[in-house]
This record gives C-alpha cells, structure tokens and sequence, in this order.
C-alpha cells in the first residue's frame, strides 16, 4: 500500500486533469531523438483519458533561464504526443495567463493539450507560490508523473499540490516501489556502480553505500578524482581538485571490515586527443604522464569490475564508465551493460538511471529490457536510494 495517493483513487471523470511529465527529451534540429521519457508517462495520460477526463500536460526542456529560447520550446513534443496517445494533441505556445486558461477551458474530456516549457517562467525554479497557484487553476485534479524532477524544489512539482487534489502517475509510483527495495529490501552483495562528472551530486550515494552496499565500483570524472586523490598524476584528464580530500577520506572508511569496498581504476585507456580517430593506449594508472586524458576504464579494472558483477545479488548503475559519446571510449560501457544483463537474465535484481545511463543504451541498440527496472531519474533517483529520503514533490503529494 502506497503512502502517497494514487492514481487509481482518483475520480477523473469530466475533470481537467493537469499532469506534470518528466520529459526533458533530447532535440535536434527540432526533432525529438529519444522518446524513452515521453514512453514512459504514456500509460498515465492514456489511464486519464481513457478516464473520460481532459489532458493538460505541463512539462519543461532544457536550462533555458526563464527566457524563452525557441530551441528548447515543447512544440516538438506535439507530433510524438499524438502518435503515441492516438488523438490530437493541441499545443499553447504559453504556460500561464490568459491564453494557457482559454486554451485549457475550451478542453473537452477525451482531448489533450500540451503547455509551453515552464522553465520560459522565472517562477517555476524559484518555486514562486504565485507561479504555483496559477498552474493550479488551470486544471481540477492534479497528477505527478515527472520522476526525474521530483528532487526537485519547483514549482511545478512542489506548488500545485497544495491547490489540487493531488496523485501520483504510474511511472512515478513503478519507481518509488522499485527504488525503495534498495533500503527496505536490499540484496547481498549489493554492488553500486557510479559514474559521472560531479562528485558533489555523488558524495551522498558513495557515503550512503559504505553503509549499506558491498561494493562500490567508480567510473568517469569521479574515478578520475579518486585516482588523483590516491596520489596519481591524472595528465590533462577532468577531475575535481577540491574533492581530493573527500576522496581519501572515502577511500580509509572503505577499507573498515564492515564497510562497503570503493574500487578505483587500476588502468585506463588514454589519448591526447579526444575524437574517433585517436590513437589510444591502455595503461595502469602510475604510467600516466604528460598531457594525456584518461577517456576510459582500462581492461584490467573493467576484467575486476566484471568478476564483482558476477558475484553481486543486487546491483544499482547510474553513470556510464568512459567518454561513451565517441564510440572509441564506450568499450568498457557496453562491456558492463553486457555483464549486467546477463546477471539479469540469472534473477539478480539490477537498477539502471540516470540520463547518460539511457542515452548510452538508445545510442548504441543496447535494449532496456534486460535489466529488472530502469529509472527515468537520475538526481532524483540517486537522492530517493541514498538514505532513503523523501522527496519534495512526494512530500507535497501527502494530504
């Protein structure tokens, strides 16, 4: 039983339904180039049409710094919307004021309607109590499904469901059930795989796991920082000085019996410069020297992260391991991705998120059904599993 309210309590018949999405797809020349956020709300805004209700999605693209910047405008959405849904979807070029209540009055139950990018608005980030109660009088009921924003202190997702009687979507409730076994019903060994180019985002889970988890395998920026932090000369590779310390002190409390084990590469695959046709090596850490960028996990640590992957009961991925972009320094990602299904396909209980995570696997055909759950979320995701804590747009939801 949920704590939160959820969809099937609400009564949506002849109502408005205003239905926060996490989409933030990505858009290239004005074309949506991965759906996967979008797929994944769909059952929730066909559960409410199907409810007899009106739609009326509000969603947000991109950082556009409360300007209105006609590359990250939702309209692009509309066609992918309509396929998907099998109605029209109407479009609003706003998100409040007189054109967005016209447009949402005028819906009739069965139809659907998509709003401007609520970021244009300076009072969706500020979380803006006037911005909130705006959006709120533009539908009856209220229903969350935007996971990858639910860390978040918006307006949006915090606001509007002190207004409207408020529920989750079925996206949002599949990930706080799936999220949650990590602390109410974790599996042994439990592996965490973490990735990424900031390691203030990563700190928390990494601490959070020394307690719970039993092995922690690094990749990415963050490993780079470790590996500084262990003494190594790092070259020309990306890495945060200013976590060095954190990373040591990391690394002592990690080596405690009781304490989850953090494993920093041992080699990496290196090249001065970074495109397609670089000429690479694969070298062990204490070689590295001069202007080389460290662009990958290397084979030896990729061989040692493989064998924890086998022997692991749980296993939560956020972050692919190397420069995945270029396909010369996605090897050790789609080694992992590899190993980790097939652990799957064995009965271990494996989490993926986290936007690179789901860019990785579009990019390069690797399928996400291989893995027991994939969290549209990345922040969120990581901030719902470490301790445990309760988001904000959740803990608006609670009446």
């Amino acid at each position: 039983m949920s704590k939160y309210p959820t969809l099937d309590q609400a009564d949506l018949k002849g109502k408005r339904v205003l239905l926060r999405a996490g989409f933030d797809v990505p858009i290239e020349d004005g074309k949506v180039t991965d759906t996967t956020r979008i797929d994944a709300v769909v059952p929730t805004m066909k559960h409410i049409l199907k409810a007899g209700a009106a739609l009326i999605i509000i969603a947000h693209q991109g950082r556009p710094k409360a300007k209105r910047v006609p590359e990250m405008s939702q309209a692009p959405l509309v066609p992918i919307l309509s396929k998907a849904l099998g109605v029209e979807v109407k479009f609003c070029d706003q998100c409040r004021g007189s054109e967005a209540v016209k447009a949402t009055q005028d819906l009739k139950p069965g139809e659907a309607l998509l709003l401007e990018n609520l970021r244009y608005e300076v009072g969706e980030k500020k979380n803006d109590p006037t911005f909130g109660k705006e959006l709120a009088e533009l539908g009856d009921v209220y229903v969350n499904d935007a996971f990858p924003n639910c860390h978040r202190n918006h307006a949006s997702v915090v606001e509007v469901a002190k207004h409207l009687p408020s529920y989750m979507g079925l996206q949002l409730e599949k990930e706080v059930e799936n999220l949650s076994k990590v602390n109410e019903d974790p599996r042994h060994p439990l592996t965490l795989i973490i990735s990424g180019a900031k390691m203030e985002t990563k700190v928390p889970i990494v601490e959070h796991f020394l307690d719970k988890g039993d092995d922690i395998l690094l990749g990415g920026c963050i490993a780079n920082t470790f590996i500084a932090a262990r003494g190594f000369f790092v070259g020309d590779s990306k890495y945060e000085e200013q976590f060095t310390e954190k990373a040591q002190e990391i690394m002592l409390e990690s080596e405690k019996e009781e304490n989850a084990f953090v494993h920093v590469p041992r080699d990496a695959v290196l090249a001065t410069d970074i495109s397609e046709n670089a000429a690479k090596l694969n070298l062990p850490v204490e070689n590295i020297e001069g202007d080389m960028n460290i662009l990958d996990i290397g084979k030896v640590t990729i061989e040692r992260y493989i064998e924890i992957i086998e022997k692991s009961e749980m296993i939560i991925w956020n972050g692919p391991l190397g420069l995945y972009e270029i396909n010369r320094f996605s090897h050790a990602t789609k080694r992992i991705a590899e190993a980790i299904a097939a652990v799957t396909g064995k009965g271990v209980t494996t989490i993926i998120g986290g936007g690179d995570t789901l860019d990785f696997h579009k990019r390069y055909g690797y399928p996400l059904d291989a893995y027991t759950f994939v969290s549209t979320g990345g922040g969120s995701m990581l901030e719902l599993i470490s301790a445990g804590r309760e988001l904000p747009a959740l803990k608006a939801l609670k009446k």
